[in-house]
């Protein structure tokens, strides 16, 4: 055999021995590809499972709940108040008391929550400064409430002397969900694409024109978001409030800030406490009036973001 037949020879067996080798890398590669569609066809079903299951859970509490308080649910029932008589007992001051303090929570903390997002995100630098206070928010998000409540009751009732009140329990519930604002509000403004910022700064904008007509209304749907979820948590909190003082039974309408309050939940808790059957119907009742104000809430949230995403988008 001569050099040219051996160099034929040595050619073949390279390229059978090449072929061989792509053929198992491609059996390999189609194993790899059916374990990763069978892990993600389970993956789908258990995901599809739980939310089923969570979907079931819920439709079967809102159905006890309206079985149980739409007899008691009436135009009375909202406008009445608390009585140690459950066939007079409404529910009117506890729903003034929500709504006081869900107003002034909104008031106050959206404003404060995204302006620390602008801060931390557009103009703050990248300093040990700046990580402390994003480690500190980061950890103030995971506080329990009762927490909050007892710093409420220490500045806001005692050293601002603020008394019990609207405004205290309101600025107590601002510390509540502030962290949760700013951390969403940062997200979302994270997620504004930077070529809004470059195109704004080539046309000659400054730094807070830039913010304030193209990196806020495109990060709006996402602050509001975050936003509605939060104040969500506030409308339903109770122990803070009982910290502070809030009572349970309130015969009076709050006519300002500084007046003594309950909220909704407070007042269910106290209608279920009690050993009446009667006035268990009555916190299923104040339960679907409590529900219909977060809906609407989230109704009202919706419409502003869709608002915004329409002009962005025009």
């Amino acid at each position: 055999m001569n050099a040219r037949e051996r160099r034929e020879s040595a050619d073949e067996r390279g390229g059978a021995s090449a072929e061989a080798r792509g053929l198992k890398g491609a059996r390999r590669d189609e194993g790899k590809r059916w374990r990763r569609k069978v892990f993600g066809s389970v993956m789908k079903g258990v995901l599809i499972a739980a939310t089923l299951v969570a979907l079931v859970l819920l439709v079967v509490l809102l159905y006890d709940v309206w079985t149980d308080g739409s007899e008691s649910l009436s135009a009375d029932f909202i406008t009445s108040f608390p009585s140690r008589f459950a066939s007079r007992a409404g529910i009117l001051p506890a729903l003034l008391g929500s709504l006081w303090i869900i107003a002034i929570t909104a008031v106050v903390s959206f404003p404060l929550g995204v302006a620390t997002a602008i801060w931390l995100e557009e103009y703050a630098p990248r300093n040990r400064l700046r990580t402390i206070i994003q480690t500190n928010i980061a950890n103030l998000a995971g506080v329990p409430s009762i927490v909050y409540g007892i710093l409420g009751l220490a500045v806001f009732v005692r050293a601002f002397a603020l008394g019990r009140s609207i405004m205290a329990g309101a600025l107590t519930l601002v510390l509540l969900i502030l962290p949760v604002i700013v951390i969403a509000a940062q997200e979302a403004i994270r997620a504004v694409p930077n070529s809004y910022r470059l195109g704004a700064y080539a046309l000659g904008a400054t730094r807070w024109q830039t913010t304030r007509h193209h990196v806020l209304p495109a990060a709006m749907p996402g602050i509001l978001t975050g936003t509605i979820l939060a104040l969500s948590r506030a409308i339903g909190e109770t122990a803070p409030l009982i910290m502070i003082g809030a009572v349970g039974f309130v015969s009076f309408k709050p006519q300002g800030v500084l007046d003594q309050f309950t909220v909704l939940p407070i007042q269910i808790f106290d209608w279920v406490s009690r050993p009446q059957p009667e006035f268990h119907a009555l916190a299923a009742a104040g339960i679907i009036v409590l529900l219909a104000v977060l809906l609407s809430m989230n109704l009202i949230a919706i419409l502003l973001r869709n608002y915004f995403q329409r002009r962005n988008e025009g």
